[in-house]
């Protein structure tokens, strides 16, 4: 995977450059003290993952993953445990607290390698993607999904006719569907775009099902 670390401090992007010397999947193609530049190099280049951290001057971590269009995976990289759950929210991979050890570091970018292996080996493939569903993995056809929910460390994938509980996170599931066809609208809930029937600011339906729409969310149809 090629990816850029952003950090305002050298001190911390010289740790994550050694640490990333260290994954032999991981090839880090740069590293930024500036912000704004690191979003420059980003518009021009291919990367495909970011450790990112969140509090910097001018811009903070958060704010700069939701400017960006199409934003690569994230992993955050923090010294304040308060942001931990608004990092979360932004679709992060994982969040490291400083100061982290090799061992946590290689956890969080295999956690990111297995999400870039599931989204890669899909392919050309929009149509449907796999969930492990008990012991096996099942193929869910896309267009069948209407709306996800978090429950504890699983996620219901609530389809027209049935219902499928998977042990996965709502952020890695994210990162498996089309953006087009699929939109978090609050920490718990991800809907299917075309099975929306109305919305206003503050919830979303799917015929008679509402579903909330969260502060730091919006759905624009």
């Amino acid at each position: 995977m090629n990816a850029i670390a952003i950090d305002d401090e050298p001190i911390a992007l010289e740790v994550i450059k050694n640490l990333a010397a260290k994954v032999p999947f991981v090839k880090l193609e740069a590293i930024f003290t500036n912000a704004f530049e690191a979003i420059d190099y980003l518009q021009k280049n291919k990367i495909d993952l970011i450790f990112l951290d969140i509090k910097m001057p001018d811009i903070s971590g958060i704010e700069l993953s939701k400017s960006l269009a199409n934003p690569p995976m994230i992993i955050f990289t923090t010294a304040y445990t308060e942001h931990a759950v608004e990092g979360f929210e932004v679709n992060a991979v994982d969040y490291l607290l400083k100061p982290f050890s090799l061992a946590r570091f290689i956890k969080a970018c295999t956690k990111a390698q297995e999400l870039f292996s599931l989204k890669h080996n899909r392919g050309q493939e929009q149509d449907s993607i796999f969930l492990k569903d008990g012991y096996e993995q099942v193929r869910v056809q896309l267009g069948e999904i209407l709306y996800i929910e978090a429950a504890g460390n699983y996620l219901n994938v609530i389809l027209q006719h049935k219902k499928i509980m998977t042990r996965i996170t709502i952020n890695e599931i994210l990162l498996l569907l089309p953006a087009d066809q699929f939109k978090r609208i609050h920490r718990s809930y991800i809907v299917a775009r075309d099975k929306v029937t109305k919305f206003n600011k503050q919830s979303v339906f799917i015929d008679l099902l509402e579903f909330p729409i969260g502060n730091s969310y919006a759905f624009e149809g």
